[in-house]
């Protein structure tokens, strides 16, 4: 080989040496560090809030159990008890048809300086083929539900929307016919400017065993097996919006997190309602315990309320009200 062709390979590997570095800095590298050691006890409040998560859960995943278009009946009481708790906490919630009978719902804490400016905080509410669904995704709802109940009557600069979506789950994902497609289209067409959206799916499932996080590969090799954190996930477009949410929560809560900004193609990337306001050219990322890459109960009968870990639970939905208080509150 002549050294011109040397020369060649050696620039050629140092550039893949400097892609491969700028991919890991803009996909997986956070600010921060994540919480490692014996968790902190329960503050007073956490604790309340764990015990109000786990009466949503099982009001959801229990007597609404497999709300959905497969138990029409249990999918409409659902859809009043999330009307009920956002009304209860003082908001004048809309109801929005999606099809058939399904609807959204929302209400919005309306901001003093930028109102015309959204950060969407939201979950679906519907059930897999008429299972549980405790950890997919009441686990969710309950965390908008007592997000919003902490931020009412309390605004910031931008408007806060708390959502429940409904059919996301088969057959509708990815369809027309998708509540979070349906809302992000509708708000696409009226001209808000949705400032940011995180999307809370399954925040329940927690281990403390080696062995027990999985994921899709490569990223096996770059992320912790023990599952005991939450994580942020974005498309590698989202790393400052993952980034950020990352940096704040690692900031105010002692609890283990991840993030992550990573191409969509890749198997649970883009796995939720997140995924409707990319298709509308909005910034999102997914807050999640990471659904069927930790949780065995996943889409079965066995995703119930009593297999969920209210107390950690509690931790992530509190660490999540700075998140969000930073996003909201951003140019007041």
């Amino acid at each position: 080989m002549t050294r011109k062709a040397l020369r060649r390979l050696s620039v050629l590997a140092l550039l893949i040496v400097v892609a491969l570095a700028w991919s890991w800095q803009a996909m997986i590298n956070m600010p921060g560090a994540s919480y490692a050691g014996q968790l902190p006890a329960l503050t007073e409040e956490q604790a309340g809030l764990g015990d109000r998560l786990r009466g949503h859960v099982e009001k959801l995943a229990g007597e609404f159990g497999g709300r959905g278009e497969y138990n029409p009946g249990h999918y409409a009481g659902a859809r009043e008890y999330l009307v009920d708790q956002l009304r209860e906490a003082g908001y004048e919630p809309v109801i929005e048809p999606v099809a058939g009978d399904a609807a959204n719902v929302y209400a919005d804490l309306v901001g003093t300086t930028r109102g015309g400016e959204i950060v969407v905080v939201g979950a679906h509410y519907d059930a897999c083929m008429g299972y549980p669904g405790a950890d997919d995704n009441a686990s969710g709802c309950a965390g908008v539900l007592e997000l919003a109940r902490r931020f009412a009557g309390e605004p910031r600069g931008r408007t806060i929307r708390f959502a429940l979506f409904a059919n996301e789950e088969p057959p509708h994902f990815w369809t027309e016919t998708m509540g979070s497609l349906v809302h992000a289209g509708g708000c696409a067409e009226r001209g808000e400017d949705v400032r940011a959206m995180l999307a809370l799916e399954m925040l329940g499932c927690y281990s403390d065993e080696v062995r027990s996080q999985h994921y899709p590969a490569p990223l096996s090799l770059l992320y912790p097996d023990t599952g005991d954190f939450i994580a942020f996930v974005g498309r590698t477009s989202d790393r400052g919006l993952v980034k950020r949410a990352v940096r704040v929560f690692r900031e105010h809560n002692a609890f283990p997190s991840q993030g992550a900004a990573l191409p969509g193609v890749l198997p649970g990337v883009a796995w939720s309602d997140h995924w409707s306001f990319w298709q509308h050219g909005y910034d999102a990322i997914m807050v999640t315990d990471t659904a069927m890459y930790r949780n065995g109960r996943y889409h079965t009968a066995r995703d119930t309320a009593d297999t969920l870990d209210y107390e950690r639970m509690a931790r992530v939905v509190d660490g999540l009200v700075p998140v969000i208080d930073d996003l909201a509150s951003s140019g007041e």
